[in-house]
């Protein structure tokens, strides 16, 4: 009753609300001027309005007063379990005391548990039996439905990033999260950005300046996702506004199932599209609103192989089915339908798939239904399955189980997901091809610029695959640097592909012929999501510095952090470049900073050791160092440290051990052994 009680109110305040509105549009002035009111644009409409970057967003829970049973049923499906605070109610994992993950290559242990209603993590290691180093971590958050896995995250002051265990649903198992083993697991500093974010989620309250910040969090994906901001619909639905949607599009929400075809895969791509997500000039993540084309916004690039057609990653469910036939040979009957639902007469994803319908509660009868009324009108000369009836039987003859098989992703281990690469199965012997990369190619536009392709190779060195440098060489065909003209109209670009070439005396040479002044003054001046212009300041400052010019080092370590504030990197290159330069309150008021926003980030714990020392607060500097270990007892920086602080109060022996195990994790450092052999010279 309360429920009720709660939503009739609600009703009449929106009741009210209409009634002002109305009030306000017929109320104008009839001046020949006048702009159009709201019903006039409504009756007249013949695009949809929600798509304007004006209207607002408006919350599921305000759908679903009109909307009860599509909400309910929706909140139930992978979308809408999406993400969460982390809950026993929301996690589908398992614990105990004998659930322990190892990760072999950096030797320490995870223990997932519950301490009352929160949920922790235990990161520790063993010496035999005994126990040398131990954290825990509170998990705020977990991000996935519980189909496939259960991911989580911690936050500080708003910074979000993941925890390095995951619970892998299917095999009912914890393990290192994906991207976290075979000797790359980043522990506790994986940032979880703005893309990853918008698309596990409904839209979040980021804080420009920042990579990982965020001032508030949605609790799973919600109707606006795929149907537009509501804003206006909901105006219309006060103002009385009726359209007979059997008959006509209602304009003000988008119905994704009434989109022309490529504008309603673009929906589904926009996060079933996992890949190389090239933004264009001036957009963000936010921008793409159904009903738009996603190229306007975006451009998703793959890379292509030869021979590795059998293999896929998760989130590839688009651009698997752009491959299929199919897809292919629909897509003319679907673009000259004239139907008020043209992916009947093509096929889309949700031809086969209900997004308000949770797809673990669909049998396979409703999917083999929809391959039998394209794959119709068998004969016996020209039978619709080639396959023998014992194996057709064996799987009840389900087309899925052996057009669209199930296999392993190739990004997320202990996953098994159905490949919607839809064709006739794959031969052993195919399987056995030699893999090579081909290129790159641009799922969702066959037609991009120039400039979007050479981005894309940029991008696909620095985030995907660092270990192949010839990806940078393909970049800078698109980006010639042959005049002073060139170099000025290329210089972001030239500059990125220099930096990951670590060539920074080729990035200070495009700097000089732009002029650092144009470059402050013109270029890197704007702030946005992306923080693209802070990005480059930053490069910019490394070269500098790895070149020993810490006074124009600092000119755009400070640029970076005027434009990202909250990117503590660049906060802490500022801070370890004006400590270099002995400006020592300047820095300490920095490394100040980074640690009111991160108290736990462990390389400005160690500079602010540093120069705690430099000063003479050798207590000080202590208990930064012990602060940093606590936090990664393998920080080579922090390590290093703590046995120049022994050095420093003449503790020999105790040096020693930080630098034997400075060697033992890092055996190629000639600096510590140099420095090691001269300890025990002292000790002799």
């Amino acid at each position: 009753m309360k429920n009720k009680a709660a939503r009739i109110r609600i009703l009449f305040v929106i009741t009210l609300s209409g009634l002002v509105i109305f009030s306000t549009i017929r109320c104008h002035s009839p001046a020949t001027n006048q702009k159009p009111s709201l019903l006039s644009v409504l009756d007249t409409a013949h695009h949809y309005l929600n798509t304007n970057d004006t209207v607002k967003y408006i919350g599921a829970h305000t759908c679903m007063l009109c909307h009860q049973d599509i909400y309910n049923s929706f909140v139930h499906t992978g979308m809408g379990e999406s993400f969460d605070i982390a809950s026993k109610k929301k996690s589908a994992a398992k614990f105990g005391p004998h659930v322990v993950v190892y990760d072999k290559y950096k030797d320490f242990y995870y223990h997932p548990f519950w301490k009352k209603d929160s949920l922790y993590v235990l990161e520790f290691r063993l010496q035999g039996k005994d126990t040398i180093y131990k954290h825990e971590q509170q998990i705020n958050y977990i991000i996935g439905s519980g189909q496939h896995t259960n991911s989580h995250m911690y936050e500080v002051n708003g910074y979000l990033y993941q925890i390095p265990i995951t619970f892998y649903t299917q095999e009912g198992k914890w393990d290192l999260a994906p991207g976290f083993s075979d000797g790359f697991n980043s522990r506790f500093s994986r940032e979880v950005g703005l893309e990853c974010m918008t698309c596990h989620n409904s839209y979040p309250e980021f804080v420009e300046g920042s990579n990982n910040k965020y001032s508030g969090l949605p609790n799973g994906i919600e109707c606006e996702r795929c149907h537009g901001p509501g804003e206006v619909h909901l105006r219309a639905v006060q103002l009385g506004h009726k359209v007979d949607t059997t008959k006509a599009i209602d304009y003000t929400i988008v119905n994704p199932t009434k989109l022309p075809l490529d504008l309603q895969i673009d929906v589904c791509q926009r996060c079933h599209l996992q890949g190389n997500a090239v933004l264009k000039p001036g957009k963000s993540f936010y921008d793409f609103r159904p009903g738009m084309k996603l190229s306007d916004v975006e451009d998703v690039f793959m890379p292509k192989y030869e021979g590795m057609d059998d293999e896929y990653i998760m989130a590839s469910h688009i651009a698997r089915l752009k491959m299929s036939q199919c897809y292919l040979r629909s897509l003319d009957k679907g673009e000259n339908s004239t139907s008020l639902k043209p992916y009947k007469a093509g096929l889309t994803c949700v031809t086969c798939h209900n997004p308000h319908v949770d797809v673990r509660s669909v049998n396979d009868n409703s999917f083999n239904t929809i391959c039998q009324n394209c794959h119709s009108g068998a004969t016996v000369a020209n039978p619709v399955c080639g396959e023998k009836m014992t194996v057709r039987k064996k799987v009840n003859d389900n087309c899925v189980s052996c057009h669209m098989p199930k296999g392993n992703t190739i990004d997320i281990p202990h996953v098994i997901t159905t490949d919607h690469y839809i064709r006739v199965p794959i031969q052993e012997s195919e399987k056995e091809k030699v893999k090579q990369f081909i290129t790159l190619y641009d799922v969702n536009n066959p037609h991009p610029s120039a400039y979007t392709i050479g981005r894309a190779f940029i991008q696909q060195f620095a985030s995907f695959q660092s270990d192949r440098p010839l990806l940078l060489d393909s970049a800078k065909h698109y980006f010639p640097d042959n005049t002073p003209a060139e170099i000025k109209q290329n210089i972001l670009s030239l500059i990125d592909i220099s930096f990951y070439k670590k060539d920074y005396q080729k990035l200070l040479y495009y700097v000089g012929i732009s002029t650092q002044k144009y470059l402050l003054d013109s270029i890197l001046t704007h702030k946005d999501y992306s923080s693209a212009d802070a990005w480059t300041a930053y490069r910019i400052g490394e070269a500098y510095y790895q070149m020993n010019d810490l006074n124009n080092a600092y000119s755009f370590y400070n640029r970076a952090t005027q434009l990202a504030p909250y990117e503590l990197e660049f906060q802490n290159k500022l801070g370890v470049t004006l400590a270099t330069l002995h400006k020592s309150d300047e820095a300490e008021k920095v490394y100040d900073f980074i640690l009111s926003q991160n108290p736990g980030l462990v390389s400005a714990l160690t500079n602010k050791g540093f120069l705690e020392l430099t000063k003479g607060n050798a207590e000080l500097a202590k208990q930064c160092y012990d602060k940093a270990l606590a936090y990664d007892p393998d920080d080579h920086q922090a390590l290093m440290n703590t046995a120049g602080w022994y050095i420093y109060e003449k503790q020999f022996p105790e040096s020693e051990k930080y630098l034997e195990q400075v060697i033992e994790k890092y055996p190629d450092d000639a600096q510590a052994k140099d420095l090691l052999e001269k300890v025990k010279s002292f000790t002799k």
